[in-house]
């Protein structure tokens, strides 16, 4: 997949077919649509293309809602990546942008710039300056502009949208089962390691503690999570504690993971961590006795999961 990083920066060398949306989550809904416009792409002797934005233009034309999203973007690009697409332009989504007409964003960025020959598009979509227009505009400038229009139905138009509200509400609730479910892969979580209170290391749990530095990511409910990661190529599992540690009078939230079998330093080490299940939720404990306690039970239970997942 070759990555750009604006419409303007486009170089593809043959017709494409584009697809357009912000394929938050990358979730099977998503994946279906894809998998249409690789297949279209294949049988047209076209590119494949998906045109997407960064920001999201919620952050732009609506900062107050403070959108959280399932994916930073470079999750995004990652698991965009492995659909196997030909092209993913990222197009800065400006107040600018957001001004283009509809006939400007067609014949300037779809057909100039993307070269395209074909439009898969949903049958809702709305585009251009206060998104006045819609896909019998678009499929109109098809016409004028020698493109085709293939409709995205209803059924699942309404599918993307669905599974997107579903997986944010299921998140924040603490279904993580059903998050994943509705993913088709387990949500991530991306960071950096940074230097925590040292409490994991005197109960004899040294953890890792993930800084997230992209403030819209969405971080699922408090609680206790197995996890599985990648570090030096080798996959390691463990448990994750996502909370503000009020057994020990903490407040500030923190992601804290303390991997199975594993010694080493990790700190300033980007870590991408996937949620398997969720344990329980966060408990303060009467003492720190309890505490250590209710950590080993979890452990026993992660190994246990974990132990059933690679059977």
């Amino acid at each position: 997949m070759r990555q750009h990083t604006s419409a303007q920066e486009f170089n593809g060398t043959k017709g494409t077919v584009v697809t357009i949306g912000t394929f938050d989550g990358v979730h099977l809904g998503h994946r279906k649509i894809i998998k249409r416009l690789l297949a279209s792409a294949a049988g047209n002797d076209l590119e494949s293309v998906v045109l997407t934005f960064f920001p999201h233009p919620r952050m732009v034309l609506q900062k107050e809602a403070q959108i959280k999203l399932i994916n930073t973007i470079n999750e995004r690009i990652a698991l965009l990546e492995a659909t196997g697409l030909d092209h993913l332009v990222i197009h800065p989504f400006t107040q600018e942008f957001s001004r283009l007409t509809a006939e400007e964003f067609v014949k300037d960025i779809l057909v100039d710039q993307l070269k395209a020959r074909k439009v898969i598009i949903g049958y809702d979509h709305r585009f251009g300056r206060n998104r006045n227009a819609n896909i019998e505009d678009l499929k109109a400038f098809g016409k004028q502009y020698d493109f085709d229009v293939e409709e995205i139905s209803k059924q699942d138009v309404d599918d993307v949208a669905v599974s997107s509200t579903k997986i944010r509400k299921a998140l924040l609730e603490g279904d993580l089962d059903r998050a994943n479910e509705y993913l088709g892969y387990p949500f991530m979580l991306s960071g950096t390691v940074s230097r925590g209170k040292g409490l994991g290391r005197k109960f004899n749990y040294p953890t890792a503690n993930l800084k997230i530095a992209e403030d819209y990511k969405i971080i699922p409910a408090k609680g206790v999570y197995a996890v599985q990661s990648v570090i030096a190529n080798r996959t390691v599992y463990g448990m994750m504690s996502i909370g503000t540690n009020p057994t020990v009078g903490g407040s500030d939230l923190s992601i804290e993971t303390f991997f199975f079998d594993f010694e080493g330093d990790l700190y300033e080490q980007h870590l991408e961590i996937t949620l398997l299940t969720r344990i329980r939720d966060e408990k303060k404990f009467n003492g720190v006795d309890e505490l250590i306690a209710a950590m080993q039970e979890d452990e026993v239970f992660s190994r246990d999961y974990i132990a059933k997942l690679n059977a």
